[in-house]
């Protein structure tokens, strides 16, 4: 099985290039998905304090690549010799997945901060941050637990500093490259 790990900060881009798979019929597990799932699953909020306490509690009790191992249990019931994970954060992830898979690609993109502050305030999740500050705090923590390092590993980087409509043709066509 191959499997396609899309990395990037927070309003970089990720869903886009998971959209471009979806269109073409590959499977796609996110993996912020785990922590806002947990945080309702326990009666909460899925707000930016709840998933930051989710995410360091799962990391605490089940190890660094602890998001990861609760993604494989999803992976394992998925019929696909090419599966997408969207949001990998740290190397322990990313070993958690090459342990599973037979290939490992990695996808990175990236954008200015600016940008995706305004694309995470534009989107409109309930965890999105409510300020600049909380924005540079969420950064800081997505960087403190390895994301930096994964997106270094990345075997294809994408930039997206462009319109929508150009980010999506720039998708697809890594989507064909990947496939």
């Amino acid at each position: 099985m191959k499997l396609v790990i899309i990395t990037g900060m927070p309003g970089a881009g990720k869903s886009e290039i998971a959209d471009a798979f979806k269109a073409v019929g590959m499977p796609v597990i996110v993996m912020g998905n785990v922590v806002r799932e947990e945080a309702i699953k326990r009666g909460l909020d899925p707000n930016p304090e709840n998933t930051k306490k989710i995410m360091l509690e799962l990391r605490e009790i089940d190890g660094l690549g602890a998001i990861a191992k609760h993604c494989v249990q999803k992976l394992k019931k998925i019929d696909s010799m090419v599966i997408v994970i969207e949001g990998c954060r740290s190397i322990d992830e990313v070993d958690v997945f090459d342990d599973y898979a037979d290939e490992l690609i990695i996808i990175g993109v990236h954008s200015s901060p600016a940008t995706r502050f305004d694309r995470l305030q534009d989107r409109g999740r309930k965890d999105a941050p409510i300020d600049w500050l909380s924005f540079k705090e969420r950064d800081l923590r997505e960087l403190s637990v390895g994301l930096g390092g994964v997106i270094a590993l990345s075997n294809l980087m994408i930039v997206n500093e462009r319109t929508l409509e150009e980010f999506r043709e720039a998708s697809r066509e890594v989507v064909e490259r990947v496939l």
